[in-house]
């Protein structure tokens, strides 16, 4: 890998199942995670996504590029337009730097609405 290359997109369909079970997993019981009343009382739309299920899918998304040996090395994530159930995030990836047998790459996470997560991601790749 070198500066510049590109990894193929991924495709997530953001559901209701996938907002829920990953604000359960990561102990995140804020109702906008999982009530669609509330989270409408509070001004959203719907449910939307936390970002330790974010977290989890930019990490996803590197090591199934990179191998089940890839190492994250570290995850910076910002958030932006929430995800909603019914609608696709697209992570892209796009090699930033490269050095022996670490790689940083910067990744963007796109849905419906606009970009949902933007950030970068240093991975060792052991040889």
């Amino acid at each position: 890998m070198k500066a510049g290359d590109r990894l193929p997109p991924l495709e997530v369909p953001v559901t209701r199942t996938l907002i829920v079970a990953g604000a359960i997993a990561s102990r995140d019981y804020q109702d906008v995670h999982h009530d669609p009343e509330l989270a409408r009382s509070k001004g959203s739309p719907d449910i939307f996504m936390n970002i330790l299920t974010t977290n989890g899918l930019v990490g996803r998304y590197i090591t199934d590029h990179f191998g089940p040996r890839a190492e994250l090395r570290r995850v910076a994530i910002r958030l932006g337009a929430p995800n909603h159930p019914g609608d696709t995030m697209v992570l892209t990836g796009t090699v930033e730097a490269a050095d022996g047998d670490t790689v940083t790459v910067r990744v963007v996470g796109a849905n419906g609405i606009g970009t949902h997560v933007t950030g970068t991601v240093t991975v060792r790749i052991p040889g």
